[in-house]
């Protein structure tokens, strides 16, 4: 997968994704609204809706207010006529004078009520705004006969007002007579629609705004967006996840922390995470090693080649920015276990073919000094030389048989000293070798003999005669095996090294992958429950040991594939 770096202005306006993106928002509603639209609307609905339960709440709230504090007003103005001597007195002698209308008239010009009433026990008014129901009865009870003061809303002769009773006490304690005072419901109308237009205002102020804070939040969601409309963010999550999901490589980003930010089906495979990966750092998803040097970023280069327990994959990463600023990382995996196992295996056939080619070439040599002595009438010489190219040939397949068990190791071994040899390289099987049948599978001996068998062989190229590979089996405890040459060896500091994937000395080979051979080596031995003990030149040392029932445990791990 290739992936480009993000511009500074990215051109998703005029990318065929966004263009898609518009057309399929046509085509589902010619007339979709855009995300201003969508914000501002639902702003102004959030906000008219508050504005108006605000102002409804504050308005009755104030309502009631308003009317308690009116009706506390009048009270006092009535409490404080009942308790003039003049007015107590004047209605103990029954107002003889009428002095009490003149009095209340005073009370109202100073105080400004709507009305000031006193009447007598019986309800007998004896003064009233009205000059002409002075001496009439009141349409209701007198209410303060109790000795208690009375506040309310009086549906009175002058309209609707806040009202207060207060009652007038004569020398011996006895209620003698009322008085009542209002404040018109005009009053209280006006302060209230006072409040009312305070309330519009500041309404206006917040619905100006919201509109203001919602078109500056809506251009503030396009430019992080990149002014791609919902429908098209829709899209082109639909598509990155088809893409991601739908591909056969596997795929996780990461960002500037090293957490994972996306991560396919192929990746979960093959790093074997089955928990949800998203947030998580890199490093608790991938051990420590070469595979995530690279998903960090400590190994670069293209097509990197990383082992797990479980595959081999070939590893890229790609810095991604935007505006020259990082966001992270994308690293993609490839699994190459099959294509290199058959990489593999075509090499081990060139390798048989290049044996049979030095065979045929040594065999051809051989019959050419038969046919020499048959044709200097040497018949003798003839049968005795053949005799002993017969003895030779099998000796050597006959001693491996006799002592190497297995025949698909056997053959192994007398493939590869055919092949050493054709490079000038003696293998040597030790004299003491045996190798019974094992109870290891084959495939393992197979790929571990070949493998070091072939590091040796490649080791000794460059060097001065005689070259000369050992290899010594044992199956006294398990199986022993051990593979040693007179090449330069591995240096003491790099013997933790040689056994990682990737690290190899050796110039690479058209086709075939370098840093392989003892990682896979390593690999299998671990998981067979083994050993494998290299031991620093001069002279190329390796040492594998193998449990008798290793083939258990390295079938088990197959089965988790």
């Amino acid at each position: 997968m290739r992936f480009l770096q993000w511009s500074p202005n990215p051109p998703f306006a005029a990318s065929p994704l966004s263009r898609t993106a518009r057309r399929i928002r046509r085509r589902d509603g010619e007339h979709s609204w855009t995300l201003t639209t969508q914000i501002l609307l639902g702003f102004l609905s959030l906000l008219l809706l508050t504005v108006f339960l605000g102002g409804y709440l504050f308005t009755l709230i104030s309502n009631q207010t308003l009317e308690r504090q009116y009706q506390l007003r009048a009270l006092a103005i009535a409490t404080t006529t009942a308790q003039m001597p003049e007015i107590r007195a004047a209605i103990a002698a029954g107002d003889p004078q009428h002095v009490i209308q003149s009095l209340a008239q005073g009370i109202r010009a100073a105080a400004d009520p709507a009305y000031v009433v006193v009447a007598d026990r019986q309800g007998i008014r004896l003064s009233h705004p009205n000059p002409a129901l002075v001496g009439q009865k009141l349409e209701e009870p007198v209410a303060v006969l109790d000795g208690q003061t009375h506040v309310g809303v009086d549906q009175g002769s002058l309209g609707i007002s806040a009202n207060a009773k207060a009652p007038i006490f004569g020398t011996d304690g006895a209620v003698i007579g009322q008085v009542s005072v209002g404040i018109e419901d005009t009053t209280i109308l006006g302060e209230q629609v006072q409040n009312l237009w305070l309330i519009a205002g500041f309404s206006a102020l917040v619905l100006a705004l919201g509109v203001g804070g919602s078109l500056l939040l809506s251009r503030r969601i396009k430019r992080v967006t990149f002014n791609l409309e919902p429908a098209e963010i829709a899209f082109l999550l639909q598509e990155r996840e088809a893409l991601l999901h739908g591909i056969r490589e596997a795929v996780v980003g990461l960002d500037d922390n090293g957490r994972v930010t996306v991560i396919n089906e192929e990746a979960r495979r093959l790093l074997g995470v089955e928990k949800t990966a998203l947030g998580t750092p890199v490093a608790e998803l991938v051990p420590a090693g070469r595979l995530r040097d690279l998903f960090t970023g400590a190994l670069t280069g293209a097509d990197q080649m990383a082992m797990t327990e479980d595959a081999l994959l070939i590893v890229n990463r790609m810095p991604v920015a935007i505006a020259g600023r990082s966001i992270g990382s994308v690293v993609t995996l490839r699994d190459r276990t099959e294509i290199e196992g058959l990489v593999r295996d075509l090499r081990s056939i060139e390798g048989l073919m290049e044996a049979m080619r030095a065979l045929e070439h040594e065999y051809a040599n051989r019959l050419h000094v038969v046919d020499g002595l048959l044709e200097m009438g040497d018949v003798e010489q003839a049968k005795t030389y053949v005799s002993q190219l017969s003895t030779a040939s099998t000796s050597l397949s006959e001693e491996l048989r006799a002592r190497i068990a297995p025949p698909e190791l056997a053959a192994l071994l007398l493939a590869k000293i055919t092949v050493a040899a054709e490079q000038d390289v003696q293998i040597v099987v030790s004299a003491d070798s045996r190798l019974e049948q094992p109870r290891v599978e084959q495939t393992v001996l197979l790929t571990i003999v070949g493998n070091l068998l072939d590091n040796a062989v490649d080791a000794l190229a460059h060097t001065p005669r005689p070259r000369t590979v050992t290899v010594h089996f044992d199956d006294a405890d398990g199986v022993f095996i051990s593979v040693r040459d007179n090449g330069p060896g591995v240096p003491a500091d790099k013997i933790e090294q040689v056994v990682m994937d990737g690290y190899s000395t050796k110039d690479p080979r058209p086709g075939m992958r370098r840093g392989i051979g003892l990682a896979l080596v390593s690999r299998i031995v671990r998981r067979a429950a083994g050993t494998l003990d290299v031991f620093p030149g001069p002279g190329g040392n390796f040492e594998v040991w193998l449990p008798a029932d290793s083939d258990k445990d390295v079938n088990e791990g197959k089965g988790k594939k």
